[in-house]
C-alpha cells in the first residue's frame, strides 16, 4: 500500500485545483501513465495506463481492463477544488499611504473568518499569448513566499465581535498585498509580479486564474500523532487515496477497467465542462469501451450496467463540542473508519444495495465502516455521486473520511482513516 503519510506533502504541493492536478499528473507520469487528448484518435490495448486532463483542473486516469467485451468499469471519483478566494480582473485597490489590497471573489462556501490574520499567497494558472489565438499557452504559477494577509478589525473597534460578527465579502475579506513606492505602481501590479515569476513579458499575459492559499504547511497533531491538519483536506485527501489505489494496483491484470476521475468545481455545483455535471466521464468511458472491443453503443450500455463507482468526498465527523449537531445514531468518529453517506432525498447516490457493496469491501479489507446521515432538522450538502448518475446510470456509493471544520481554511482528519480508505480502495480495484 502506498504510504499514506505522504498526504501532507500532497496537500502542500496542491494549493489550488490546477496545481492539485499537476501533482496527480506527476505521480501518474512517474508510474508509467501517458497522456491522451480528447482530440486524438485513441488506440488502446489491455493493460494500458493512460490519463486525460481537462481545463488543467480535472484529470481522468485509467488502466485498461483485460476481460472480454464489454469490459466493465470500477471508478473512484473525487474533486480537485476547495472553497476560498479568487482574484478579480483589475484586482489592485490603492489605499491610504500607497497600501495595495486585492479585490477578490469568494469561491464556493468557505468559513470566512478562518482566513483572517494568516500568511497567504497566490497560485493558479496563467494564459499567455501564442501563435494560435484559439489555443494560447497555459502556465502554472505559485508564489511560495508569505505574500498577503487579511487583517481582522481590532476588538477595540468592535466590542461585540465575540457575540457574532457578520462579514461583508466585499469589504471585510480583501487581502492586503503591501505598500508601493508610488501610487502609479499599483495598477497592473499583480500582472507584473506574475510576469517576473514566470520570466515572460508583461504584454504576453492575456489573463489568469489566481487564488489565495494559506502558506502554513499541513502537519500531524494529537497526543499520539493521530490527526492531520491542513488546507484542502476536503477533497484532496480522497483524490490522494484514489491515486494511491490506482498506482498500487496498476500492474495487476484485471477483467475490468480501473478509473480515477478527479473533477473540478464540485464546490460550485459541478456545472462546468470539467465538472461532474458535464458529459466528460461519459465520453471517456465510451471511448475506452470502443477501444476495448465494444462494437456498438449497446456494448457500452452493457459495460456500464456491470460497473460500480465510489464517489469519494469527505464527511462530517462528530465534533466534541457540538455532538447535538449530528444524527443521534449515525455520527462517524475520526479514526473510526470509512464513512458511507446516506440521504433519503437523494443528495447522495447511496442506496441499500451500494451501501452493502461498500460495507462488504470494507470487511474484505479488514477495516471498520461507519455511516453518516444528516440530523433531520438540518439540511446537508450534495456531492459528485448523484450529479454523475444524472449523466451515467451507474451503481455506486457516496463515502468519505470523517473530518472536522469542513470548509475551514484548515481542516482536520485522522491518519488512520486515510490509511484504511486506501486499503479499501485497493480492495475495490483488485477483488
Amino acid at each position: 500500500m502506498t504510504d499514506y503519510k505522504d498526504l501532507a506533502a500532497f496537500l502542500d504541493a496542491s494549493p489550488v485545483n490546477f496545481l492539485a492536478v499537476a501533482t496527480l499528473r506527476s505521480h501518474l507520469d512517474a508510474a508509467g501513465f501517458t497522456e491522451l487528448r480528447m482530440c486524438d484518435v485513441w488506440h488502446l490495448r489491455p493493460g494500458d495506463r493512460r490519463y486525460v486532463v481537462k481545463n488543467d483542473s480535472a484529470i481522468f486516469a485509467f488502466v485498461v481492463g483485460e476481460g472480454e467485451s464489454p469490459v466493465p468499469f470500477r471508478i473512484i471519483s473525487a474533486h480537485s477544488d476547495s472553497p476560498g478566494f479568487r482574484l478579480k480582473p483589475s484586482c489592485e485597490i490603492l489605499c491610504e499611504e500607497n497600501v495595495v489590497k486585492l479585490n477578490t471573489e469568494v469561491y464556493g462556501g468557505p468559513i470566512l473568518y478562518t482566513w483572517f490574520d494568516r500568511p497567504l499567497s497566490l497560485a493558479g494558472r496563467v494564459i499567455l499569448r501564442g501563435d494560435d489565438p484559439l489555443h494560447p499557452e497555459h502556465r502554472l504559477v505559485r508564489f511560495d513566499r508569505h505574500l498577503l494577509t487579511i487583517p481582522h478589525l481590532a476588538i477595540h473597534f468592535n466590542r461585540a465581535v465575540n457575540e457574532g460578527n457578520p462579514l461583508s465579502r466585499q469589504k471585510d475579506m480583501l487581502p492586503v498585498l503591501g505598500r508601493v513606492a508610488d501610487a502609479s505602481q499599483a495598477r497592473g501590479l499583480v500582472t507584473r509580479m506574475v510576469a517576473a515569476k514566470l520570466g515572460v513579458d508583461v504584454d504576453s499575459i492575456l489573463d489568469y486564474d489566481l487564488s489565495l492559499y494559506d502558506t502554513t504547511r499541513a502537519c500531524v497533531t494529537g497526543l499520539n500523532g493521530e490527526y492531520i491538519t491542513g488546507g484542502r483536506i476536503d477533497d484532496l485527501s480522497m483524490a490522494h487515496a484514489a491515486m494511491c489505489a490506482l498506482l498500487d494496483t496498476a500492474a495487476e491484470s484485471k477483467p475490468y477497467t480501473r478509473v480515477m476521475a478527479i473533477f473540478d468545481n464540485e464546490e460550485t455545483g459541478s456545472g462546468t465542462k470539467q465538472g461532474a455535471a458535464s458529459p466528460m466521464l461519459d465520453y471517456i468511458l465510451r471511448r475506452v469501451a470502443a477501444a476495448t472491443g465494444g462494437e456498438s453503443e449497446q456494448d457500452y450500455f452493457r459495460a456500464v450496467d456491470r460497473s460500480f463507482m465510489v464517489s469519494a468526498d469527505d464527511a462530517h465527523g462528530l465534533h466534541p463540542n457540538y455532538p447535538e449537531k449530528q444524527d443521534p445514531t449515525n455520527h462517524p468518529l475520526l479514526g473510526g473508519g470509512p464513512v458511507i453517506k446516506i440521504n433519503a432525498n437523494c443528495k447522495y447516490m447511496t442506496d441499500a444495495d451500494s451501501a452493502a457493496v461498500f460495507a462488504d469491501l470494507c470487511g474484505r479489507a479488514g477495516v471498520p465502516v461507519q455511516y453518516f446521515v444528516n440530523h433531520s432538522d438540518s439540511a446537508g450538502g450534495s456531492t459528485l455521486g448523484n450529479i454523475l448518475t444524472s449523466q451515467i446510470p451507474l451503481r455506486g456509493v457516496d463515502m468519505g473520511a470523517a473530518i472536522w471544520a469542513m470548509h475551514s481554511v484548515r481542516e482536520t482528519a485522522s491518519l488512520a482513516d486515510h490509511a484504511m480508505i486506501i486499503r479499501v480502495f485497493d480492495t475495490f480495484f483488485t477483488v
